[in-house]
């Protein structure tokens, strides 16, 4: 593309960077644009001129100009120098300055450019020349250094440029700045841009010798006037930093390149990705492990342990030609491909007719890939690489060896929980959750002796949040913590408003093992019952067997559970009955209450061999000396026989659904009537 003529914009920025006052006119001689210098060295306001007509310019401004002349200034298509006028100001004094009127066309619009080159701003500038001398020469010798014209053509040059560069002053005088660098107008056309807007650029730049060797250079721009050809001029200063540049790249290479088979990794895969979706290019981001890759090492000696990956990357690029990869961790790959999905799935057969050798005996290898495409199926990098790894789990829980794509209905699950994921954090800071209560009533009394606190969630975009779908995604992020604090400190103020009501019952909460991972999790809990003045002893707290087992190896957290327990704190075994088969974990922790799932209510009356198991369970509970709770009630049939098995208390749908505490209060009232 030539840049031969390419314009550039006069207007209020460009005027404001000259050092003489300067206004603009058009061919009719109306002000169009009146610089700052102008309006403080002349006097008239750009809002009392802009729009005038000819006479107001000549008659006023320019009143000892013969009107001659004046016409003649704007018909000329050469610029004018007039070197000495008399010029009008605002409070009706002469001025005596220098003319150049130069005409310039903006849009196919002809305008003159009128610059008042006052002796005085000229002196002060002559005054501070011999300065600009040695300035100069001190950049020569240390910059290399070009001298553009008003167009972009290069006027001149140091020998610092013309040795980096290899030009010749013959050769290169003449040639446009857009010429000196590679096929990048983006960069150059943001450099021209702000020169013309009177304003220096500086940035790092890659350019080009004489030869087209690539070079890189630390360039600032400057806009500048020459005094002598009265002409607006540029300089670019330039120091020579291809030395380090190359440094950096290798540094890149380094930080993004995978050593072993030259791919690209996982880092460098993002950054990538990041560019085609917002380039809006459509492809498959194929995921591809090596299935019992440790095994297949450990059965094999250590040349094809050096080998198997090698052979494997020469395998991928032999099959996925012109197409992207990267290498995600020692036995994972990605390939970034507009290929179809059959001929993906194709890479299984490849590699049954290419094996990998090791000795005479080929590797049995088996590989587990997944196929999700962009942005049909997901839309960040993120995004993809989860779907790939729920894709892969899928595949090997199916026996490995396959390439398959998760169905519109998975990935659509997939996005969901992103989406949960990422609103709940807000949920979070913004405490957009809220806290329902459900009563656990004493069978033989019928009234509340327990509320179990659960979490709700209602977001204006996802909607309803169930406590199943988001307790797992909350552990999985590391978000369970900080839910488990805000339902403490909730049920605490709430457990502490009721006894201040004249309510006598516990609050119970449900925590993880996780939670109490942190050997700071008792303490937490304290301060929390201290910070809210809620009694010890109002609190109960609700685990599962998953938590039993792991507490019952980890020393940890059976020591802060006894210091809860000594404070007053009693814990409840939630969900008894569906989890692991050990009970000595029943011995040796500071267990109180036995919940016994709701699976096993709700078949009560459906299966007599249930009836005999939930039988048994409840007399379990009973001769260790633990009071047992049957949750998920939802009849009065099965109320009845809970009685009849010795139960001491119940919870579920028959007693009361989860409700706010507005309606716990409610209740208690109505059981207290």
């Amino acid at each position: 593309m030539s840049h031969m003529h390419k314009s550039f914009t006069i207007d209020e920025h460009y005027l404001n960077s000259l050092p003489f006052p300067a206004i603009i006119i058009n061919q009719d001689g109306q002000a169009i644009i009146w610089g700052k210098l102008a309006e403080h060295l002349i006097g008239f306001l750009a809002n009392d001129i802009t729009g005038n007509t000819t006479p107001f310019i000549h008659e006023n401004l320019l009143r000892q100009l013969p009107v001659e002349t004046f016409h003649a200034i704007l018909q000329n298509e050469d610029s004018t120098y007039i070197d000495s006028i008399q010029v009008n100001t605002s409070t009706n004094t002469e001025i005596t300055t220098a003319l150049l009127a130069k005409p310039f066309t903006e849009q196919d619009e002809r305008f003159i450019l009128l610059i008042f080159m006052l002796p005085e701003l000229m002196l002060k500038t002559i005054s501070t020349s011999s300065a600009f001398v040695d300035l100069k020469q001190g950049i020569d010798t240390t910059f290399m250094t070009v001298t553009l014209d008003h167009d972009g053509f290069i006027l001149e040059c140091n020998n610092e440029f013309l040795k980096t560069s290899q030009w010749t002053p013959k050769r290169v005088i003449g040639k446009t700045f857009w010429q000196l660098f590679p096929d990048n107008e983006k960069v150059t056309n943001t450099i021209w841009r702000t020169l013309n807007n009177g304003q220096p650029w500086q940035g790092e730049v890659e350019k080009l010798t004489k030869t087209g060797q690539v070079y890189w250079v630390l360039l600032t721009a400057i806009p500048t006037f020459n005094f002598e050809t009265n002409e607006q001029q540029f300089i670019l200063i330039e120091k020579d930093i291809t030395k380090s540049k190359k440094i950096q790249q290798q540094l890149e290479k380094i930080a993004y390149i995978d050593t072993e088979t030259g791919l690209m990794n996982a880092h460098r895969l993002e950054k990538v990705i990041a560019t085609m979706v917002e380039e809006a290019r459509h492809f498959s981001f194929v995921y591809l492990s090596i299935d019992k890759f440790y095994t297949l090492k450990e059965l094999h000696d250590q040349q094809i342990n050096q080998s198997l990956i090698t052979e494997f990357t020469n395998r991928i690029q032999m099959y996925f030609q012109d197409s992207t990869m990267a290498r995600i961790n020692e036995n994972d790959f990605v390939v970034i491909t507009p290929l179809s999905e059959w001929f993906i799935q194709g890479f299984l057969s490849y590699l049954q007719q290419h094996p990998i050798y090791s000795g005479n005996v080929a590797v049995p290898l088996s590989i587990s890939g997944g196929i999700t495409r962009y942005p049909e199926d997901q839309t960040t990098f993120s995004q993809l690489m989860k779907a790939s790894i729920a894709t892969i789990s899928t595949v090997r829980e199916a026996g490995g060896n396959k390439i398959v794509s998760l169905s519109t209905a998975t990935h659509k699950a997939l996005n969901r929980k992103a989406l949960i994921e990422k609103r709940l954090l807000q949920a979070l800071d913004q405490k957009n959750l809220k806290v329902f209560y459900q009563p656990q009533i004493d069978i033989v009394s019928g009234h509340i002796i327990t509320v179990e606190a659960l979490v709700r969630w209602e977001d204006e975009i996802i909607g309803v949040v169930s406590p199943d779908e988001l307790i797992p995604i909350a552990e999985e992020t590391g978000l369970i913590n900080n839910i488990g604090s805000f339902m403490l400190e909730k049920a605490c103020e709430q457990a502490l408003t009721w006894k201040k009501a004249g309510y006598d019952f516990k609050v119970s909460i449900n925590l993880s093992v996780r939670e109490f991972r942190d050997k700071n999790m008792a303490k937490s809990i304290l301060n929390t019952l201290a910070k809210t003045g809620c009694p010890a002893s109002l609190l109960q707290i609700e685990i599962t067997e998953k938590f039993a087992l792991e507490a019952e190896a980890a020393s940890s957290i059976i020591q802060q559970m006894r210091k809860l327990e000594n404070e007053g704190i009693t814990f409840v075994l939630d969900d008894f009955g569906t989890g692991y088969g050990s009970f000595k974990y029943m011995q040796i922790l500071p267990i109180d209450t036995l919940k016994i799932d709701q699976t096993f209510t709700s078949s009560l009356l459906k299966s007599e061999k249930t009836q005999k198991l939930m039988h048994g369970m409840v007399q379990l509970g009973k001769s260790m000396g633990l009071k047992v709770v049957a949750e998920g009630v939802e009849t009065a049939e099965q109320a009845k026989l809970l009685v009849t098995y010795g139960c001491d208390a119940m919870q579920g749908f028959y007693i009361s659904k989860p409700v706010t505490p507005e309606e716990i209060t409610t209740l208690l009232v109505q059981k207290q009537s």
